[in-house]
């Protein structure tokens, strides 16, 4: 039996892949965005990995993948919880 296409699914089948596909780019950029925060500042020995200069410059970088991602995942996130707790 061939399952359906993604955009045969219901609302919520697309809602989860998106929050599952996201959540590991998210993960990847914020682990990246404090690494190069810590750089900067030096903290956990972290500024001998990288030159403060090139941290902050990846760190800025990061700003706009961090925001698009952040949105794409919670906001499906949110609306399958309320709709989950029954507020919807």
């Amino acid at each position: 039996m061939n399952p359906r296409p993604a955009l045969q699914q219901p609302p919520h089948y697309v809602l989860n892949k998106i929050v599952r596909i996201s959540s590991w780019p998210l993960f990847l950029v914020v682990i990246i965005f404090l690494a190069t925060g810590c750089a900067m500042s030096g903290e956990y020995g972290l500024g001998t990995l990288i030159a403060a200069k090139r941290a902050l410059a990846i760190h800025k970088m990061l700003h706009g993948p961090l925001l698009a991602l952040l949105l794409a995942h919670s906001i499906p996130a949110t609306y399958l919880a309320f709709k989950r707790w029954g507020w919807l």
